[in-house]
């Protein structure tokens, strides 16, 4: 039998490895939060409160979350973009009503956001990477 590291799990890794590291970075950020259960960028998002949930771990004085409804989702999805955008300098690349629009939003798209949004927290040094 070969030894040695698995040839499938090199550290440099292609765009399926930063999207899973990103979807690994949501679920631990989110974890222990009501009504949050990350295990997609789609469906897992939809109600809003994943999107609110990130954002207050991060800046837990700017909202209530116990206060948040999963079926309040227009007011979810505004309170978490506005909160991006405010503390977070994340630039509104999802609109409010395309979010409430669908009923699971589309997964690039909110890949894409929070991309940007990692990107913000990193540059504001609310994230800290490994230095290569």
């Amino acid at each position: 039998a070969a030894t040695g590291p698995a040839p499938h799990l090199k550290r440099a890794g292609g765009t399926a490895t930063v999207k899973a590291m990103l979807l690994e970075w949501c679920r631990a950020r989110t974890r222990g939060y009501e009504h949050v259960d990350v295990q997609n960028f789609s469906g897992s998002w939809g109600s809003g409160l994943a999107f609110c949930a990130l954002l207050h771990s991060f800046f837990p004085d700017a909202f209530e979350y116990g206060s948040l409804e999963p079926g309040a989702r227009r007011h979810n999805f505004t309170l978490a973009f506005a909160t991006a955008e405010e503390r977070a300098g994340c630039a509104p690349l999802l609109e409010v009503e395309d979010m409430v629009r669908l009923p699971v939003p589309d997964a690039k798209c909110v890949y894409t956001y929070l991309q940007e949004l990692y990107r913000c927290l990193v540059a504001k040094g609310l994230v800290k990477t490994k230095k290569r």
